[in-house]
């Protein structure tokens, strides 16, 4: 909620959850370890904290099938939630796996076709951890996937952890539908990334992983000094 508040200060248009983060704050790992409704009470308090748009880390639904996705996306449009990530993989035993292309196609196909029956509206952000997960044949899968979603009319697509000028340039090519990319040690800076069409980009949980090392070296400095100077200096 603070940190929203810090956004908004700062002229942002929008902001979004970032599933790791909320998780970490709470004792949990990231891939749907917490509750939906843990995170839904957290949701509501950010959304009350600011004015501006705000987009949910859906993470894989935190549902077992279409029905129950779908209803937890109805719940947080009703809190005035615009906008969803839904990824394309799923955590076991802390262990991050891509779901098949068809599997995931069904799934996706089940939910969008829900959303319009029960008309709900929703910036639906579909990201394909192809990159993510260091496939071999990450651009070509990410393509394919890309296609498929295109053919599920979904509204973006995130592929999280591309970093190539020459890889970013074919995906974005390749399709009509917006690109989101993710904060990266090696990624192109704005204006690059502008002239090669990216449309979004997203922080993931390296701003807060950022504010965290701080406090930790903050303390140390006050540990080392016995002094709390390191934290008006």
């Amino acid at each position: 909620m603070q940190s929203a508040k810090v956004y908004e200060e700062l002229g942002f248009k929008a902001l979004a959850t970032s599933s790791s983060a909320v998780a970490n704050s709470l004792g949990y790992e990231d891939g749907e370890q917490m509750s939906f409704e843990e995170y839904f009470y957290l949701i509501k308090r950010i959304a009350k904290s600011t004015s501006i748009l705000l987009s949910v880390d859906l993470e894989s639904g935190y549902g077992k099938d279409a029905i129950d996705i779908v209803e937890n996306i109805s719940k947080l449009s009703e809190i005035g939630i615009v906008g969803i990530n839904l990824e394309d993989s799923f955590v076991v035993d802390g262990v991050r796996k891509l779901l098949d292309r068809d599997i995931f196609s069904e799934k996706l196909r089940s939910i969008m076709f829900e959303l319009k029956e029960k008309e709900i509206e929703m910036f639906i952000n579909i990201r394909t951890d192809t990159f993510l997960l260091g496939l071999k044949n990450a651009l070509a899968e990410t393509l394919k996937r890309i296609k498929m979603f295109e053919e599920l009319n979904v509204d973006g697509v995130f592929v999280p952890c591309i970093t190539s000028k020459n890889d970013i340039e074919r995906v974005v090519s390749s399709t009509y539908v917006p690109i989101n990319v993710m904060c990266m040690k090696d990624l192109p800076d704005f204006d690059a990334l502008a002239k090669l069409g990216v449309k979004r980009i997203t922080s993931g949980n390296f701003l807060n992983d950022y504010i965290y090392k701080n406090l930790k070296n903050i303390n140390q400095a006050i540990a080392l000094q016995k002094s709390f100077s390191p934290v008006f200096s």
